[in-house]
């Protein structure tokens, strides 16, 4: 059996065995790479302190959130309801921050002022979150940290640019002395400034928010004794795609880190929030072929899959490209994105079985569905979706045309499938709908 590409643990026996012991589509992470990145993440040069937070975001499944506590990463959580899912993995509140667009009330604001007092940073990102949360910080005690938008950014694609002006998250510059003033009316000290550019975008963006960010640190925040410098570390999904070099950032931001304490005689922790970084490239959507099609003589080649923007809405809304693996029936490597030979003429775009016209896994910036060099499968392979891992099953409209959510399997460090997450019902779809007929 052949591996799939150079970086993966997996051979193609096992994408044979999940589709026939669960039934396809399926997604199926890699375990062994996930604690791989993990560790070079924990390894990343640093001065005076490392905090490597995943970013849950990507990938939120109890058992993954699992995994990758036990080799050392804290928590980076968007949502309250995200807090909620990682306590409820056992990872306790001192290991999560919550950044968040929410503004919580109510019965929510009571919990996440308890969760607070259990040890959740809050990490303000608004003038209004901090209007709410500063009586009880200032009662409490609570060291805080804040979200600044520095007016600039960087990302694979525009709605992954964070840090520019068409974005809203974090306290913008031109707030930052309303900010200062009210944390200062109540006696709120700021322990952490945090700034994120974007998912995925130029390592250099990177390298000068660093010099951005500590430039501002300097200027406002006198007691602040870390700094987050976000995500967005780039990937690489497809062969000719270049991964971020984590020892050369590092190593930029420790220099930074030591000229700012030469200068200033404060040493700064660092924090970062990988999230596709650590998840992309452990997991594969796994779906097997119903049907193929051709529009005509002057037309396309159409390869339709049981699962395509209900597992990975990545194309869709990105226009991303993922690597595909044609899988015959015995597990045999048709083709690899990795793989394929020069002289390869048979073009084809895969589709899943959604009624919608952007339901392909090849899509150009404007929606266009875009051909792809592949061997020749017939029905009853597997198409097996590489880099799925980060941002498909937690953000793909899963029950569009009331297809049910697929499962998750875990193949673990011993080579052993595990299953983390079980198929959607349709009792389980249905459960909350209320029926008007009497």
């Amino acid at each position: 059996m052949a591996h799939l590409n150079p970086f993966s643990s997996l051979d193609t026996s096992v994408f044979v065995q999940a589709a026939a012991q669960y039934g396809t589509p399926v997604y199926v992470y890699d375990e062994v790479m996930i604690r791989d990145r993990c560790r070079k993440t924990r390894s990343m040069p640093n001065p005076y302190g490392l905090t490597v937070r995943y970013a849950m975001k990507a990938q939120s499944t109890r058992a993954i959130l699992q995994v990758i506590h036990s080799e050392g990463l804290c928590i980076d959580a968007s949502s309250l309801n995200e807090v909620r899912r990682a306590v409820l993995a056992d990872i306790p509140p001192k290991n999560i921050i919550l950044t968040t667009q929410e503004v919580p009330m109510g019965a929510d604001r009571s919990e996440l002022e308890m969760l607070i007092r259990q040890g959740l940073r809050y990490n303000v990102c608004s003038l209004q979150q901090l209007a709410l949360i500063s009586d009880f910080a200032a009662a409490e005690n609570i060291l805080l940290s804040i979200r600044i938008h520095p007016g600039v950014g960087t990302g694979e694609t525009a709605t992954r640019n964070t840090g520019d002006n068409y974005s809203c998250f974090g306290v913008h510059l031109s707030d930052l002395k309303e900010a200062l003033r009210l944390a200062g009316e109540k006696g709120l000290t700021f322990q952490q400034v945090h700034v994120h550019i974007g998912s995925g975008g130029d390592p250099e963006k990177w390298r000068e928010n660093i010099d951005l960010q500590l430039g501002i640190v300097e200027a406002h925040f006198p007691k602040a004794t870390s700094v987050s410098f976000g995500g967005g570390l780039k990937e690489a999904r497809m062969p000719e795609e270049s991964v971020a070099d984590i020892e050369a950032l590092g190593a930029y931001a420790k220099a930074r880190l030591e000229d700012f304490a030469a200068r200033t005689g404060r040493r700064l922790k660092m924090e970062i929030e990988p999230g596709t970084y650590i998840m992309a490239n452990s997991g594969y959507a796994v779906t097997s072929i119903i049907d193929k099609k051709r529009t005509g003589p002057g037309g396309l080649n159409f390869i339709i899959a049981d699962g395509g923007m209900e597992i990975n809405a990545r194309p869709l809304l990105y226009g991303s490209e993922h690597p595909f693996y044609l899988i015959s029936q015995d597990g045999t490597l048709i083709s690899s994105e990795f793989t394929l030979p020069s002289d390869l003429e048979h073009e084809a775009v895969i589709v899943g079985k959604c009624c919608e016209s952007g339901d392909a896994q090849s899509l150009d910036f404007d929606g266009v569905s875009k051909p792809r060099r592949m061997g020749t499968p017939q029905i009853g392979d597997l198409v097996v979706i590489g880099g799925t891992g980060a941002y498909c099953s937690a953000m793909t409209p899963f029950n569009y045309n009331s297809h049910l959510q697929a499962p998750e399997l875990l193949a673990d460090q011993k080579g052993a499938l595990r299953c983390i997450r079980v198929r959607q019902s349709m009792e389980q779809l249905i459960a909350n709908e209320r029926s008007v007929i009497f």
